[in-house]
């Protein structure tokens, strides 16, 4: 089968308008191993076909980049760094965009292998066609040549050709095509410096990553809300978390949170302000971070008062974020009534809210209340149970009215909470004493689809591994759980037949 495709490939090299013999091609090539073709890649001429992408045909560009995809699979990227480099510039620069995501596609393994980005590194004319890609309106080409830049500039070489060359004037100048490109060049630069300090010192003596910060602290409510999601992606660092805070990055932040109860817009900025605080607690310190920025929590807070689902969205999401850890619930803790009341609000929209948020305050709920076993001291224990009564009048019977609800989102959202309890003590003595409760975990009707299914188990898994189970539901239906997660999650209890004499 490869010999008939090299065959074709030669038939097509000599004819003008080979639409016939590219088809025939594309044929044959859907049943040749990879294996087979790459044995025969000194053979493959592909110079012809690349010469067929410069035609304004479409059919005849379509089969073309169809085949290319395939046969470049079967040359080494240094093969194709070495011997195809006019091809992949002119390939960048083509009027149709699935050359350009052919060409980049090769381009990304090229710069994938340690022996091939050298010729990438070497050749300036191809760098700058990858940069200008971020220009094009299409967001695949763009995605591509930013992962392909991103992946250069992963060694010093990299960094070096893309910040001390005229290349960083071609990436200013792409800037320039409109507000969206600028955004891409960011999400790129923002990419780049969070790969070490040395890459965050390339970007921030080019002065875009300054730019980008002017920005984020500027007038214009948008753009404010378009950077803070970049500036988060930078402090998911500990060396970009270090830079924000020497530049005075995070109190700006902090004041303009504080300056947004005038600001008839804050709306559009606010909630990425406020995520990124709540981010910036969990990978550091929750009690240093809500201390320092006492704006931060008070904001959450006044949001989850709030009758917009958006804001409430964020204070949810946030304060799942923020108690997902035992330092963070400690700080909960010390609001005192007032986190009382918010858990009060949290389990009402629970229960009203739409789907989508019922499942975030779910989700929230899920990880305020998980200990890990070696956390459980007296304290907490007690802590998660006050927490929990204060979710409504009866918590357990709310998620389980909302477990009972037919969409499958809010089960298994529901399940995660039962399990983010089930190994603690005062849970368990609750759902025992529930009427009905055990029979509920223990009855594999209720689930029907994949994901209800794991969740169930997870529940059960949580349940029977728990050192105190036991005792608190007493041994039979501790064998039962057992017996249940022997089964596994999808088990389906056989349906004895009856053979009655005489039927047929």
């Amino acid at each position: 089968m490869a010999a008939q495709a090299l065959t074709l490939l030669r038939e097509v090299s000599r004819l003008e308008a080979p639409l016939e013999e590219l088809r025939a091609l594309q044929s044959v090539l859907q049943s040749v191993p990879l294996s087979e073709l790459r044995e025969q890649a000194a053979e493959l001429r592909l110079g012809p076909l690349f010469s067929l992408l410069n035609e304004n045909h479409r059919e005849q560009t379509t089969l073309c980049v169809s085949i290319l995809e395939r046969l470049l699979q079967a040359l080494e990227p240094v093969h194709v760094a070495r011997n195809l480099r006019s091809d992949l510039q002119r390939g960048l620069t083509h009027p149709n965009d699935s050359v350009k995501i052919l060409t980049l596609s090769q381009v990304g393994r090229i710069v994938e292998n340690s022996d091939a980005v050298t010729e990438i590194l070497n050749n300036t004319e191809l760098l700058k066609q990858i940069v200008y890609c971020i220009g094009g309106e299409n967001l695949s080409v763009a995605k591509a040549a930013i992962k392909s830049l991103s992946r250069i500039s992963l060694t010093q070489a990299g960094l070096e050709a893309l910040f001390e060359s005229n290349l960083l004037d071609d990436l200013k100048n792409v800037m320039k095509t409109n507000d969206i490109v600028r955004y891409r060049v960011y999400e790129l630069i923002v990419e780049i410096s969070s790969v070490s300090p040395e890459s965050l010192n390339y970007c921030t003596t080019s002065g875009l990553v300054t730019q980008l910060l002017k920005e984020l602290t500027g007038e214009d409510v948008l753009v404010r809300a378009t950077c803070i999601e970049m500036v988060t992606s930078l402090a998911c660092t500990h060396h970009g978390r270090q830079y924000l805070a020497q530049e005075g990055v995070i109190d700006q932040i902090s004041n303009i949170i504080v300056g947004a109860d005038s600001d008839p817009f804050s709306s559009f900025y606010l909630p990425g302000f406020v995520k990124f605080f709540g981010n910036l607690a969990i990978m550091d310190s929750p009690q240093q971070v809500c201390e320092r920025y006492p704006v931060f929590v008070e904001k959450v807070f006044e949001m989850m008062e709030s009758q917009d689902p958006t804001m409430i969205g964020v204070a949810v999401d946030t304060i799942g974020i923020l108690g997902s850890n035992v330092e963070g619930k400690q700080v909960l803790q010390k609001t005192g009534t007032r986190f009382e009341r918010l858990l009060m609000r949290m389990g009402y929209q629970a229960k009203n809210a739409s789907t989508e948020l019922k499942i975030r305050c779910l989700d929230a709920i899920s990880s305020l209340f998980y200990l890990p076993p070696e956390q459980q001291t007296d304290d907490l224990l007690r802590m998660a149970e006050s927490w929990f009564s204060s979710l409504s009048r009866d918590p357990l019977e709310l998620f389980r009215g909302i477990s009972n609800q037919p969409f499958p989102e809010l089960h298994c959202a529901a399940l995660k909470v039962f399990t983010a309890i089930a190994n603690q003590p005062w849970a368990q003595k609750l759902m025992f004493h529930s009427p009905g409760f055990v029979e509920y975990v223990m009855d594999r009707s209720v689930e029907h689809d994949k994901a209800s299914k794991d969740a169930k188990y997870e529940l059960v898994k949580a349940l029977a591994n728990s050192k105190t189970i036991a005792e608190i539901f007493g041994n039979p239906n501790y064998l039962r759980l057992r017996t249940y997660l022997s089964e596994g999650p999808y088990y389906v209890k056989p349906i004895s037949t009856t053979a009655v004499e005489g039927a047929e």
